[in-house]
């Protein structure tokens, strides 16, 4: 891994003993350092690779538009059978009232492709995630996220109320998603654990999930677990405020993720899951 880090740099990079962070329930996470420069590194089991290389696209693909900080990916490969990422490492704990962090993430979102989806599948968290190019919005929602996760649920085995009620919301969508918004760049995964500030106060988002679609997806996700304030959601609405309709459509989004919690670790979120598909058939009539 050092040779891969000194030949992407250009010159050798000999590390001191790694230091252990602190990361999610996915990947294991180090920091490698020689004193001068300091790298950032996920590593999983082989067959992550390919998650990996999206996760290093991804993060590319946010860069680039300029908008607000990503780590910089430097490689991605394998060593001693374990798939590994190397990233910028970026120090985080820095204060920020959450206004600059909106502004940028409206700026991100301006940025826009022509369809809906992504040039490869990539994962959220540890589930794949299609994103064939679409040009309708309510049908990439409807057969590559929601539809998906439903498969996933019955491949394994999250119980006949799921299906039932996935059902019916699939011979419902129209109805529940009248919706035709452009297809901006997202972050994908954007919950509180994956937005820090450095010590700037930059705001800096990692872990993503990139794909184009409609920006609502991404706030909703903000919405979820918490952890973004008044001042964030002030000033992304200063720029670019959301469109009519947005409550309905946030419980909608959420639903995914929350089947993709489901369908990774159980539990509660499968009660969950049926209870939000329950309020949205509800509102039907």
């Amino acid at each position: 891994m050092s040779h891969h880090i000194g030949e992407a740099c250009g010159t050798p990079f000999q590390p001191k003993a790694p230091s252990s962070m602190g990361g999610g329930c996915i990947n294991t996470a180090i920091r490698l350092s020689d004193g001068i420069s300091h790298w950032f590194v996920k590593l999983n089991q082989a067959s992550r690779l390919d998650m990996f290389e999206a996760e290093a696209e991804g993060l590319r693909e946010l860069a680039d538009a300029g908008a607000i900080r990503v780590p910089r990916p430097l490689c991605t490969g394998m060593a001693d059978g374990q798939a590994y990422i190397v990233m910028e490492y970026i120090p985080l704990g820095g204060n920020s009232s959450g206004a600059r962090a909106g502004e940028q993430l409206a700026a991100l979102h301006r940025h826009q492709a022509e369809a809906f989806g992504w040039k490869r599948d990539n994962t959220i968290g540890s589930t794949r995630q299609p994103n064939h190019w679409t040009a309708d919005w309510v049908d990439f929602w409807r057969r590559h996220r929601l539809g998906f996760q439903l498969e996933e649920a019955a491949r394994n085995g999250l119980g006949h109320n799921i299906q039932r009620l996935g059902e019916r919301l699939m011979e419902s969508f129209p109805a529940l998603m009248d919706h035709a918004p452009a297809p901006s760049l997202l972050h994908g995964d954007l919950w509180g654990g994956n937005l820090g500030h450095d010590d700037r106060g930059n705001p800096v988002i990692y872990d993503p999930a990139t794909y184009y679609g409609d920006r609502e997806a991404e706030i909703a996700m903000t919405e979820l677990f918490g952890g973004f304030g008044k001042a964030f959601y002030d000033a992304y609405d200063a720029v670019w405020p959301l469109d009519s309709g947005y409550r309905t459509r946030r419980t909608f989004y959420n639903l995914y993720h929350i089947l993709n919690h489901a369908n990774m670790f159980g539990g509660g979120y499968v009660g969950q899951s049926g209870r939000m598909m329950e309020q949205l058939l509800a509102e039907l009539g």
